[in-house]
């Protein structure tokens, strides 16, 4: 390490995932740009009397140990601290600030019947002109419905999203930041404000929620307790960050202009533009496009698909079968695979539980009159194949609903690592891929902090050059003839071409 680099300030990134939260210490400075994971911890889910809820706690011990390992890489004190995590889900306190309960899990089936309830007050059409949010069953609005007359909202009288509550508890201070803030379909994304009319019809206390923050607004001070639990030397100030992962992954995106459209892949797929101002149209509603409030003023036009837990849920149901995989071996295998010979709608609702994943994509099949996947290759590649048609679909449709045109397609986050995965997604978009970088929420995160403690200037396009001067990227070229892509995406046009979708999407909200 180069003088120069060893007086670069240190940045630390909690970023936290629905399977592992980690944290990471970022250096940034003139020409620099590094990043080194300094711990990662475990994120297991709890089911206790039916319930799915998340451990927030140990959560909360994984943070504090990481911020004591980010403090040895920082030399006893690291420059600032910025929180990421996953969105729509919170905890709910009480009138002295105590924790009412573990939080929810967004895959708990408690959402059910809430849509049918919020549709019945806000009809779809009317919801998605005044949020501009994709109709997911676990949104923030749904579990606030569904929550209604239970004790703990009743007793509730602050409400934290995720990243917010870990913030919380290190600095007493509370606040919502505001990318996240927009996955609660609660935001009017034009104002980027709360959208009071929503929540009053349906009956939603918006003083539940502490301020609104932006990325690179101080979020406080790490508490003296906290201090002593890391081992750090104080002052160490907190830091506002894109807290919706993906906001901070796109600020990470690294684009040389505005002709791009990206996937930022990991549990989820996450696949559109970066725009700067939202689409609310009913034909945007319609092909299930959301739009969430990215960094510095951005709208994050995007459709979300089920992403890579497609994969991690095969991998769970063959170890518990007994029948572990190597995902290495496991995806060398599944290129040797014949191409597009099964493919189902990554964006189906039917895959978002936990459980039987293989099975249930054997079903998909069955269904659509295609062969079944036996064995763990070919189930892996129908996953791979699936992933790379739905990006295809998330990418053409971002182009058409937003008038923009996309001439490259960024991958970043793990998807990023995935050779097969990437290679597919170029082959079905017909479009250059560059992958990476995998680890982009975490740069997201500390770039920002960065930006606002001076170490780092410029607006996302300066930040954009740091990342690809600084980072390795892969370049993957489209190759072959895309007619096997279309006939792959008729095969199951039954359930996902333009009418049929349309039909179920408007049917979902009150199934």
């Amino acid at each position: 390490m180069s003088p120069t680099e060893s007086r670069a300030p240190v940045f630390a990134a909690v970023d936290l995932g629905a399977s592992s939260g980690r944290v990471m210490a970022g250096r940034v400075g003139a020409g620099t740009l590094e990043l080194e994971e300094v711990h990662r911890f475990p994120n297991i889910p709890v089911r206790l009397g039916g319930t799915l809820h998340w451990d927030v706690l140990s959560l909360h011990r994984g943070v504090l140990d990481g911020l004591r390992a980010a403090g040895r890489a920082a030399g006893g004190r690291p420059a600032s601290v910025g929180i990421d995590s996953w969105a729509v889900d919170y905890g709910l306190l009480d009138a002295t600030g105590a924790l009412i309960g573990n939080p929810v899990h967004y895959r708990d089936n408690r959402t059910e019947h809430a849509a049918r309830t919020v549709a019945d007050v806000l009809p779809p059409a009317e919801l998605y002109a005044a949020t501009g949010l994709q109709y997911l069953p676990f949104n923030t609005v749904y579990q606030l419905v569904a929550a209604r007359g239970t004790p703990a909202l009743a007793a509730a009288r602050r409400l934290l999203l995720v990243p917010d509550l870990v913030s919380y508890w290190l600095t007493g201070e509370a606040g919502t930041e505001l990318t996240n803030a927009s996955t609660t379909q609660l935001i009017d994304p034009r104002a980027r404000d709360w959208s009071r009319p929503v929540a009053d019809a349906l009956g939603i206390d918006l003083g539940l929620f502490p301020p609104l923050r932006r990325p690179g607004d101080p979020a406080g001070r790490l508490l003296p307790d906290v201090l002593d639990e890391t081992g750090l030397t104080g002052p160490v100030p907190v830091t506002a960050v894109g807290s919706h992962d993906t906001a901070s992954a796109v600020a990470a995106v690294p684009a040389r202009d505005e002709r791009f459209a990206y996937i930022a892949t990991g549990t989820w797929s996450l696949a559109g533009m970066e725009l700067d101002a939202p689409v609310l149209t009913e034909e945007s509603r319609r092909a299930n496009f959301t739009n969430e409030l990215g960094v510095d003023g951005t709208v994050r036009h995007l459709r979300n698909v089920m992403g890579l837990w497609l994969l991690q849920e095969c991998l769970r149901a063959w170890e518990s079968e007994g029948r572990p995989q190597d995902l290495g071996e496991l995806l060398r295998r599944a290129a040797g695979e014949p191409g597009l010979r099964s493919v189902v709608d990554a964006a189906d609702p039917e895959f978002i539980a936990p459980g039987r994943m293989p099975d249930r994509i054997a079903d998909a099949c069955r269904r659509t009159g295609q062969p079944v996947p036996r064995d763990p290759a070919a189930v892996t590649r129908c996953v791979l194949d699936s992933l790379a048609l739905a990006h295809r679909r998330a990418v053409e449709d971002a182009q058409r609903l937003s008038g923009r045109v996309a001439d490259t397609v960024h991958v970043v986050g793990g998807g990023a690592r995935n050779e097969l995965l990437c290679r597919l997604t170029a082959d079905a978009c017909g479009l250059p891929v560059v992958a990476g970088p995998a680890e982009a929420a975490a740069f997201g995160n500390v770039l920002v902090q960065a930006r606002a403690a001076g170490a780092a200037g410029g607006g996302l396009p300066g930040l954009r050059a740091l990342l690809r001067e600084t980072q390795p990227l892969r370049r993957y070229e489209p190759a072959g003839d895309r007619r096997p892509w279309d006939r792959a995406a008729a095969r199951i046009a039954g359930d996902t071409g333009p009418g049929k979708r349309e039909e179920r999407e408007e049917e979902e909200p009150c199934a």
